[in-house]
């Protein structure tokens, strides 16, 4: 059930996740260790009523943004990536110079071993 022409919710979009990687939304369940019953209602309901620490590990699970609910690139991590939008969040609020010296700031760091894995 989608509303109107807004698109899926946030728990179609987990639903169709959940069956397009598991067997069933019990198997998942099981592999999550969340009871069954609550993941159906959450799924039938919308997930706003669940503890965003569990939304958090379900999104990890199935490799989706927590946020937009987007699929994440296999294999990427999730911290990163909240972390990547977090940077062009503020990246894109800043005019041409603010740009300028993010970038020129972020270019001498890399050339640091000190910030880039390498030995100081």
């Amino acid at each position: 059930m989608t509303t109107g022409n807004i698109g899926p919710t946030k728990a179609e979009i987990l639903k169709a996740e959940i069956l397009q990687q598991y067997k069933s939304v019990r198997q998942f369940a099981i592999e999550m260790s969340i009871p069954y019953s609550t993941l159906v209602t959450a799924l039938d309901r919308g997930i706003e009523g669940m503890a965003y620490g569990t939304v958090m590990r379900l999104c990890e699970r199935l490799s989706l943004n927590p946020v937009d609910f987007t699929p994440l690139e296999k294999g990427s991590d999730l911290g990163e990536r909240i972390v990547e939008n977090r940077v062009m969040q503020q990246y894109t609020r800043l005019n041409k110079m603010g740009r300028k010296k993010v970038l020129e700031y972020m270019s001498d760091l890399g050339e640091n071993p000190r910030y880039t894995g390498g030995t100081p």
